[in-house]
């Protein structure tokens, strides 16, 4: 999306100037219009060569967000002026690429932006669901308690995804140290029994059938064969990053990911607790069911969940109730729309998914739970499995001259 350079009048007919992303002109047009500046003069920026900076991070993590978050919804409650908010807020910022970004969003409110539409110039930092959260906190005249909202729900997405990273670090870390034990004794190790073996060989003599196997693999690896499957592999993954980037390959990788045995479960459940949490935080903080659909839909992470989503969106907006496109999409477990009816016919919809967002998420630290002590034993198991092969297949020769010198000696 192009860049563009503009000078304008505010609502006190003040000159301001900045840069916007959009479209076209018309579009930014559009934009600033809702925040009360005529455009006088608008340009395409021209391309630049950008030269990274080594030793700084564009980037927030979501935990360095919530407690910004947690941070200005304390400080508005206790009656600070915004801009005091930010200023405080963006002087303790380690974060200098955070830092720079909270001082722009301090200039634009003081040149008399609303806070949703500075927040909104940095959708890298600030998501569709963050902005619109804070424009109805700021329409309802209840920030602080948006806020606190919000950072609750950024607090939780951070512990669920931690929960999943933490559960994939143990059999991560067995899988990469029996990967490196394997491909040093087949390309060390083994080679160097290999030339004892067929130096003791005697005429129309033969290995056992085990040791041969694992000499040929430890030739093919420790020769060309070893280089081009690694680069084989290594194709593969390029190849399927690129095959997930585009509309098919995404939908058939998320189809499939649904699928799995046992993670397909886990993956559903983690969808579902995310589509409600955020779904209960838009429809508490006010915002319109349609555009909550909208945003959650656009933060589900999977193209299967995010299509039902709109599918449901697409119901509601023609005037159906909320559960019967739900159902229809056979995504969401049928608990699940049985405790939205029940949710939509009491009219505490945003409780309901409160609480199924609870559940799920209990699910999903119990299924983890869960796998990650089958894993362990079955990851111990295959390595001792292989490498005792391996060890085996090494020793059935020695065996055999053992034999061969004690049926000798008699």
């Amino acid at each position: 999306m192009p860049t563009f350079v503009f000078k304008g009048r505010n609502r006190l007919n003040e000159l301001v100037s900045g840069e916007r992303e959009a479209a076209s002109q018309d579009e930014l047009r559009a934009l600033l219009r809702r925040e009360q500046v005529v455009v006088t003069q608008a340009s395409e920026k021209g391309r630049e060569i950008a030269i990274p900076k080594l030793g700084r991070r564009k980037k927030v993590k979501a935990k360095e967000l919530a407690v910004f978050t947690r941070q200005f919804s304390v400080m508005i409650d206790a009656g600070l002026p915004l801009v005091q908010c930010i200023d405080i807020l963006a002087e303790q910022q380690q974060n200098v690429f955070f830092k720079d970004v909270l001082r722009q969003v301090r200039q634009n409110v003081e040149e008399g932006s609303t806070l949703f539409a500075a927040l909104e110039r940095h959708p890298k930092v600030f998501d569709n669901l963050y902005t619109h959260m804070v424009e109805a906190g700021e329409t309802g005249g209840v920030l602080d308690l948006i806020l606190q909202r919000l950072a609750t729900l950024i607090e939780k997405v951070v512990k669920l995804k931690r929960s999943i990273v933490s559960a994939s670090i143990y059999p991560a870390a067995v899988v990469l140290v029996a990967i490196a034990a394997i491909t040093i004794i087949m390309i060390v190790v083994i080679p160097q029994f290999q030339q004892i073996f067929l130096g003791l060989l005697g005429p129309g003599e033969a290995l056992p059938l085990p040791t041969r196997i694992v000499m040929g693999i430890s030739s093919f690896l420790a020769g060309w064969g070893g280089i081009t499957t690694a680069v084989a592999l290594i194709a593969a993954g390029v190849g399927l990053y690129y095959y997930y980037k585009t509309p098919k390959g995404r939908w058939n990788i998320d189809a499939l990911t649904l699928k799995l045995p046992i993670f397909g479960s886990i993956i559903r459940k983690i969808a579902v607790a995310r589509f409600s949490r955020i779904l209960s935080t838009l429809l508490s903080s006010g915002v319109p069911i349609l555009q909550s659909l909208e945003i959650t839909a656009k933060t589900a992470g999977n193209v299967i969940v995010e299509d039902a989503i709109l599918k449901v969106r697409a119901g509601v907006e023609r005037g159906e109730n909320f559960v019967d496109p739900l159902k229809a999409t056979n995504v969401f477990p049928h608990m699940v729309g049985q405790m939205i009816g029940v949710g939509e016919q009491t009219g505490a919809l945003d409780a309901m998914l409160g609480k199924i967002a609870d559940f799920y998420e209990d699910e999903v630290d119990t299924a983890i739970a869960d796998l990650l002590a089958m894993i362990e034993p079955a990851l111990i198991a295959f390595l001792g499995v292989t490498i005792g092969s391996i060890v085996i297949s090494m020793y059935l020769p020695l065996f055999s001259l053992i034999g061969k010198l004690a049926g000798g000696t008699k």
